[in-house]
């Protein structure tokens, strides 16, 4: 089943978490606007590669300019090839209805779980993909 949209505002990818030792996320982002999935070992990188995303593919609809300390050009991101299979611990479908007050606002699907979730910011987010991470041990 393809749960990924890419229609008017919103935007929806995949997320596969792999790995969840001491709460260090590791997984693979999957999307339609990509030829081949992003990995990342933490929630940093999830957070960096998820934004680089939406400045592609949802542009106009940052409210705020991302801050930084300084310019630094962003280095090649190591892609693998798309395989669009389940993540090792869990699956979450992320739609992205809005992005404002420099965060993410729309709603999650524990694919699992089979249970949705709406989320007010990043942090909601990542509390709400803990729960279920948590819920599975």
């Amino acid at each position: 089943m393809n749960h990924e949209i890419m229609r008017g505002n919103n935007y929806a990818a995949q997320i596969c978490i792999d790995g969840y030792d001491s709460k260090i996320l590791c997984g693979r982002l999957q999307s339609a606007a990509l030829d081949s999935e992003m990995s990342f070992g933490s929630l940093m990188e999830f957070f960096c590669e998820m934004e680089q995303l939406l400045d592609q593919t949802l542009p106009m609809q940052a409210f705020t300019e991302r801050r930084t300390f300084r310019s630094v050009p962003s280095a090649p991101q190591q892609q693998s090839a798309m395989t669009r299979t389940p993540g090792r611990l869990a699956t979450f479908i992320v739609r992205i209805l809005f992005r404002q007050n420099a965060s993410w606002q729309g709603s999650v699907v524990w694919v699992e779980g089979r249970q949705e979730e709406r989320f007010r910011s990043a942090l909601d987010l990542v509390l709400l993909m803990d729960s279920a991470l948590t819920a599975q041990k």
